[in-house]
């Protein structure tokens, strides 16, 4: 079965906020799959790739978080009374209620493994599984903040717009070898970043980090988490980066971590193979 044979099911979910966009395909143990906070990102965009695999194995289900794909976009208010984790948690546990999803594996890149863990933080009880890919705010690192590919971020719809010679910068900061993704890759996410409604969204966003100095701290209570976590990094990660995953380590009760060589931020890409193959294992096991 090839990528293109595969046709997940969408559909929109009320929840009190706004409308969350879901993607789902397979059947089997629930699989949320999150995606990370880059222009243009969504659910399907960023693991369409890896659902032949998966979708083998699991129910999958792709939330696009609130700002991003077809869901709702927070307010200015929104933003101010709450942060986007805070926001985005909230959407999806209601969204995921609405769904009759119970109990479920959670897996977060960036943006979207900021949510994973505070989901998991904050209803242990309901995450079987936990996979995470570099992920915001239970990282502490060590060297120079914002790192290279936060302002490669907080750059693009800055500075006379979104342009495709942008994109192709922002994903050669994403990446080790950004050979590997030609110019069909770097055009239809630029073409995806271009909705005017996200645009506005991420100024609001991007506004709110900013003076919020960054994504939720929470790294301070990663010892809340109580389901067998594994962590998959990029040696070569200038986003989040890996010295940042000691203290994951260190306060994570059932931990493991696999790190890739040669490999930046998009572990689901960059190392598709092994991504599946050890998510499938590590989670199957647990199922």
């Amino acid at each position: 079965m090839t990528v293109t044979d595969l046709q997940p099911k969408q559909h929109q979910v009320m929840t009190s906020l706004g409308e969350i966009a879901v993607a789902e395909i397979g059947e089997g143990p629930v699989l949320v799959m999150l995606h990370g906070g880059g222009p243009g990102a969504s659910g399907v965009s960023n693991y369409h790739q890896n659902l032949p695999a998966l979708s083998e194995r699991f129910r999958v289900v792709l939330p696009d978080q609130p700002g991003f794909g077809g869901s709702y976009r927070p307010t200015e208010a929104d933003l101010e009374a709450r942060s986007i984790t805070e926001i985005t948690v909230d959407a999806l546990f209601q969204a995921l209620d609405a769904l009759g999803i119970d109990r479920f594996h959670l897996l977060g890149n960036s943006l979207g493994g900021a949510a994973a863990i505070a989901m998991a933080q904050s209803r242990p009880e309901r995450v079987a599984g936990l996979v995470l890919m570099a992920p915001g705010g239970g990282w502490l690192p060590f060297g120079p903040t914002p790192t290279e590919g936060q302002k490669e971020m907080f750059r693009y719809y800055n500075a006379g717009g979104p342009s495709e010679k942008k994109m192709a910068g922002f994903i050669r900061a994403m990446v080790f070898d950004h050979k590997q993704f030609g110019e069909d890759v770097v055009k239809a996410r630029y073409e995806a970043s271009l909705d005017e409604s996200h645009i506005a969204f991420y100024h609001r966003y991007n506004a709110a980090f900013a003076k919020r100095h960054g994504m939720d701290p929470l790294w301070r209570d990663l010892h809340e988490i109580k389901s067998p976590t594994l962590l998959l990094w990029g040696r070569d990660d200038r986003t989040i980066t890996l010295d940042g995953a000691q203290i994951m380590l260190k306060q994570i009760r059932d931990v493991q971590l696999h790190v890739f060589g040669d490999c930046g931020h998009w572990v689901q890409l960059e190392r598709q193979r092994d991504f599946e193959r050890l998510v499938a294992g590590f989670l199957g096991d647990l199922s």
